[in-house]
């Protein structure tokens, strides 16, 4: 008898598809399960952060979790290692209170190390700290022969896991260094800047360690990219080292899409008017960088047909890609609703990493019919060009071309995969969809 078939998606919402899901797994059984050899493959899942269909393998075995949580604190070396199934938040909340913080925070502690390590991971300091990769000092994977290996940043595997998208195995575990912290407080400031030009500058002259700006993403004219930029820093002043953040309100299921071009306006409009000239202040962990955690499924609230986040990168002195991509997105009625703006530094060396020197623009809008997708298309090509790439962990929808365009022939990460799964076991719909796997 064949084993149920139960629907996966992605945080997006707008892709989907049918696999057999099992988990958590022991280590034993997990080897014996990539032997077998499955016949659509198998996938790592955690807990469904990708936006796209990047932790779904349709037709095919899903781990989710592939093993139970488990995290060891090694206070005297500074530094943690945790089971691919532990979440953000449950590091931290054996971390914080020894005085140790996760070097690199996403705008949700939902997701877990394992995907963390496959997507690399970057945060609002990736101009100052890199991305998960430059705090990894080892990674043990199960590869898709069903051999655990022992990664290190010198070996051409490690490189090609780190941002590798579950693709070269199962992350068992991994170690990462910490930084010390004194308190769970940050000093923050914010500024709104009237354009485009403005906020790149107020990002670009920052000496702080974090720095994000959240964009109006409907305003046009001489107003086209303004916005608020956040700066903050840790304080050092000591105060209670916990880390217990209550889970927010659970967003309604909305049957239709709130946002339209009019309420994107709006929404928009009231957001940064409301917002202060300037501002000083302090915020707690949870408050500055999981944003997205402040209401608990959020995404539901965005219509039945869900929502498409379009996250680029392009390298330094190619930033006026940002304004062409927020004027197409406004002209195709696109109802962009939410966009942030980020100065990257170096990136990690690892080929299927996102982050490069230069900027990123990420714009939040409701998944649309066919004129949408022929305008993502464009500006996909224009990004190509411009020496730039899309962030896989949240895409849904780039094409094989594009991505070869952004990403290059990938010698060395394919090489490094046949040497890991020389039996194409590891498999997803996004690897399908860009040929990385079959």
């Amino acid at each position: 008898m064949n084993a149920p078939l139960t629907y996966l998606d992605g945080f997006g919402r707008c892709t989907g598809g049918r696999a057999e899901v099992r988990g958590p797994v022991a280590p034993e059984a997990l080897g014996e399960l990539l032997a077998a050899r499955p016949a659509r493959g198998l996938l790592a899942r955690g807990t469904g952060c990708s936006y796209g269909d990047a932790a779904q393998n349709t037709g095919g075995l899903v781990l989710a979790p592939a093993t139970p949580a488990e995290i060891t604190v090694d206070a005297g070396g500074g530094t943690v290692r945790a089971s691919g199934s532990a979440t953000f938040r449950q590091i931290l909340a054996r971390t914080v209170p020894r005085g140790l913080l996760l070097p690199v925070l996403p705008g949700t502690a939902r997701l877990t190390l394992g995907g963390a390590v496959a997507a690399d991971v970057h945060g609002k300091n990736q101009r100052t700290d890199g991305s998960l990769a430059a705090w990894l000092d080892s990674v043990e994977l199960l590869d898709g022969t069903g051999r655990v290996r022992f990664l290190t940043p010198d070996q051409e595997e490690f490189r090609a896991t780190v941002g590798g998208m579950g693709l070269t195995g199962v992350v068992l575990a991994a170690t990462v260094r910490l930084i010390p912290i004194t308190g769970t407080r940050l000093a923050v400031s914010s500024r709104r800047a009237g354009d485009l030009e403005a906020l790149l500058a107020e990002l670009d002259g920052a000496r702080s360690r974090y720095g994000v700006a959240w964009i109006d993403t409907t305003a046009g004219g001489a107003a086209l990219g303004r916005g608020v930029v956040d700066l903050a820093d840790h304080l050092d002043e000591p105060d209670e080292l916990a880390y217990a953040e209550e889970p927010g309100p659970r967003a309604p299921r909305l049957p239709f899409a709130p946002f339209t071009p009019l309420t994107a306006r709006a929404f928009n409009t009231l957001w940064y008017r409301r917002a202060p000239r300037e501002r000083t202040g302090t915020q707690s962990l949870g408050t500055f960088f999981h944003r997205l955690d402040a209401v608990r499924d959020w995404n539901r609230a965005l219509g039945p047909r869900g929502f498409l986040q379009y996250q680029f990168a392009v390298p330094d002195g190619r930033h006026a890609v940002l304004a062409e991509v927020l004027t197409q997105l406004q002209r195709a009625g696109g109802a962009p609703f939410l966009g942030t703006v980020k100065r990257f530094g170096p990136g990690s060396g690892c080929p299927l990493s996102f982050p490069l020197p230069g900027w990123s623009l990420a714009v939040d809008l409701p998944a649309g019919g066919p004129r949408l997708h022929a305008v993502l298309d464009r500006l996909d090509r224009r990004v190509a060009e411009a020496g730039g790439r899309i962030y896989l962990a949240k895409d849904a929808r780039l094409g094989r071309a594009a991505f070869d365009a952004m990403y290059g022939p990938l010698a060395d990460w394919r090489a490094a995969r046949a040497r890991l799964d020389p039996d194409d076991t590891m498999r997803s719909d996004l690897g399908r969809r860009l040929g990385l796997c079959r």
